[in-house]
């Protein structure tokens, strides 16, 4: 049997694998949504990870966290970040709230490292305190959707560049095949004459507007508002901590991110993310037709 060790909150104490980096949160936090075994992607985990890392830096900046601490979650967020301690990320994928569970898992692990690294044990929460130091200027509100944007951002170009490469092939093809007469079909039955070429050629365009598409609701993720705290009035946080936490994550990502504008909006509505859903399924249709014809006009 594994050891333990004992920890409190105010709801009374629990106890967590002496091992473990997340805490007693987290620890609720999995027997209340036992829903689907589904863990974190890694890339949402080093898109928290990296908020963490930013908000460490900016709040010391503003000589709002001690230089010790401050450096020390650093540390743990950086490893965070290159996914040492992607298998402490416990919480079901699935949990109520708006991604409360994701946020305290995070905090929580990045504190019992930061406190490791000062040679500190697990589980005390000292000197570094994960709502206190991890979560400054910080809410779930405005963590979460920013994360959210962050990690689809970072997988974007992975998929812009397969759908480059297909648009290529599909156009090659439509050039080889440009010479091959055929009959062109309408309720599967012969209609006119067309050009194998052209059927591939407007598959090509199919898959670059689909491309474009995805580019175009991929910039509106660039606006964040990570800073509106836990409504969007900013409470809690220093008032130049918004604007450089968007100049600290820009740099951090490589990508030109940009204030959201309304920290109000930015919390409220998902449509942002749901534009880029929508462009998602729209190529997903594209493609779906392109191997029906594929496989019917081949049978």
């Amino acid at each position: 049997m594994s050891e333990m060790r004992l920890e409190r909150d105010s709801l009374g104490e629990k106890e967590v694998p002496a091992s473990a980096y997340y805490g007693i949160q987290t620890a609720r936090a999995v027997e209340n949504f036992p829903i689907s075994g589904l863990r974190l992607h890694p890339g949402f985990i080093a898109a928290i990870g990296t908020i963490k890392l930013a908000a460490a830096e900016v709040n010391m900046g503003l000589g709002l966290l001690g230089t010790d601490l401050a450096h020390a979650i650093i540390q743990a967020a950086r490893e965070v970040i290159r996914h040492r301690w992607d298998d402490q990320f416990v919480v079901d994928v699935f949990q109520a709230g708006a991604g409360t569970s994701f946020n305290m898992n995070a905090n929580e692990v990045i504190a019992n490292r930061a406190n490791e690294i000062l040679d500190h044990p697990k589980g005390a929460y000292q000197p570094v305190r994960p709502n206190d130091h991890v979560n400054m200027a910080q809410s779930t509100n405005d963590v979460i959707p920013t994360a959210i944007r962050l990690s689809a951002l970072a997988l974007l170009p992975g998929l812009t560049e397969a759908l480059d490469a297909l648009e290529d092939a599909l156009d090659a093809k439509a050039q080889a095949f440009d010479g091959i007469l055929k009959s062109g079909r309408t309720h599967l039955q012969d209609a006119v004459p067309v050009r194998l070429g052209q059927e591939f050629g407007a598959y090509a365009v199919a898959v670059a507007h689909d491309r474009e598409r995805i580019i175009r609701a991929g910039d509106n993720l660039r606006r964040i508002g990570i800073g509106g705290t836990a409504t969007g009035t900013g409470l809690n946080a220093h008032p130049d901590y918004h604007a450089r936490m968007v100049e600290k994550l820009s740099e951090f990502t490589g990508m030109p991110l940009r204030s959201h504008g309304n920290l109000f909006a930015a919390m409220q509505s998902m449509a942002d993310p749901l534009e880029l859903s929508a462009a998602l399924r729209t190529l997903a249709a594209t493609l779906d037709r392109i191997a029906n014809d594929l496989r019917l006009l081949a049978s």
